[in-house]
């Protein structure tokens, strides 16, 4: 499991990103690139980081499920993740 630092960090640039979107978009349209440099760093979308939802394991995210290889083989092996069995042949 993932330091709760580290998840709240990665909270607090969501919101930052959220923040700033439409400026961020109104000076790359206008090309303002010296306007984008004065935002905060947090503001750019590229520094966020997916992680899973329940842990907030960093590594081996799964984007279509929002959760790590790990939580996701526990919950589909208990039948949690509706429409994911286990294949057997």
């Amino acid at each position: 499991m993932a330091k709760e630092s580290m998840k709240a960090r990665e909270r607090k640039r969501e919101r930052i990103v959220e923040k700033y979107a439409e400026k961020r978009a109104a000076l790359k349209a206008a090309g303002d690139y010296e306007g984008l440099q004065k935002l905060p760093k947090n503001a750019s979308p590229v520094r966020m980081h997916n992680r899973c939802k329940l842990t907030g394991r960093p590594r081996g995210y799964m984007r279509q499920f929002g959760l790590s290889r790990v939580t996701f083989r526990e919950m589909a092996n208990q039948g949690l993740i509706p429409g994911v069995k286990k294949a057997s042949w």
